[in-house]
Order: structure tokens, then C-alpha cells, then sequence
């Protein structure tokens, strides 16, 4: 794997691209994330990776303009998580949730494909069957790390008939 890209930011704020040897702006930072450049951000004066807090301005600008993603209730959860118990909890729980919303998404776009224009509709249903089964075992995962393992592999949380899709359901009975 080649070494990341490397970007410096000078103490007058400006970020500069050493392998485009130019300065660039967030906009810039933002098209090599969508691009899926791997780079890491160094502050100049202090050669400390900043590349977070970058990324964090990115996201505050992007959520300035236009419509926001995150509402002001989600963002107010992620502060308070910050310094609990919970707070490693509750960034690996986002991580994977964003990480299994893309797969979805994924999943949609390569399904939707593979059957051309057929019925859309048993195709999303399938996709939402196998994305709850994921749900449910990543959700069992996270529970079991924060009851310090001692849920069985095996056991999953009784599924209540409301839960499940109207075929699964007539199968039940």
C-alpha cells in the first residue's frame, strides 16, 4: 500500500497539497475524501496529524451549507457521549452503522442492476430482510462488548412477530 498523502497546514491556516504542490481549500479536502484518496494532514509548526480536525471542518461547512445531515438532537447525543463510559462504545456503534448503510446502499444499486428494471419491490424487501439479520447480529456484537462477553454467541434477542416481515410472520404461525 503506497504511503498517504501528505498535506500541511501553515500556521496562516492555509492547507498545501505536497503532491499537487498548491494550496487547496475544505472543498478541496472534501473531493479527495469523496475520491477516496487516502491523506493525512500535518500541522507545519507542530508536525502533529491534525487530520481529524480537518475532516471536522469539512463536515461543519458541509452542514452549514445547504441541507443539513445531522439534526441539532443527534448532535447534542454526540457531545454528551464524549467523556462517558460509553463514548468508545458510541463511535464504533456510529462507525458501523455508517460502514452498513453503505454496503446497503451497495447492495441496492448492484441488486437493482442485476434484475435490470425487474420488481423493484422484491428487491428492496430481500436487501431490508438481509440488512435486518446484519442489524441484528452487529447490534448482539455491540452488546455483548459492553456486557463484557458474557452473551452467548449463539443467543440473539427473541424476535417478536411485529418485527418481522409479513412472509416471515405467516411462517411463524
Amino acid at each position: 500500500m503506497s504511503e498517504p498523502r501528505v498535506i500541511k497546514k501553515y500556521p496562516n491556516r492555509r492547507l498545501y497539497d505536497t503532491v499537487e504542490s498548491r494550496y487547496i481549500t475544505l472543498a478541496d479536502i472534501r473531493r479527495l475524501v469523496m475520491d477516496k484518496v487516502d491523506f493525512v494532514v500535518i500541522d507545519k509548526k507542530s508536525q502533529e496529524d491534525i487530520t481529524r480536525s480537518i475532516l471536522l471542518q469539512v463536515i461543519a461547512e458541509q452542514e452549514h451549507q445547504g441541507e443539513p445531515l445531522m439534526s441539532q438532537d443527534f448532535l447534542s447525543q454526540v457531545i454528551r457521549s464524549y467523556g462517558g463510559a460509553m463514548q468508545t462504545f458510541v463511535g464504533s456503534y456510529l462507525e458501523q452503522s455508517l460502514k452498513l448503510l453503505a454496503s446497503q446502499q451497495q447492495q441496492f444499486r448492484d441488486s437493482f442492476r442485476a434484475t435490470g428494471s425487474g420488481d423493484a419491490f422484491d428487491s428492496i424487501t430481500a436487501l431490508t430482510q438481509k440488512n435486518l439479520e446484519r442489524w441484528r447480529a452487529i447490534q448482539e456484537d455491540i452488546f455483548r462488548a459492553m456486557s463484557g462477553g458474557s452473551v452467548s454467541p449463539g443467543s440473539r434477542p427473541k424476535e417478536r412477530d411485529e418485527d418481522l416481515p409479513d412472509e416471515s410472520r405467516e411462517k411463524r404461525v
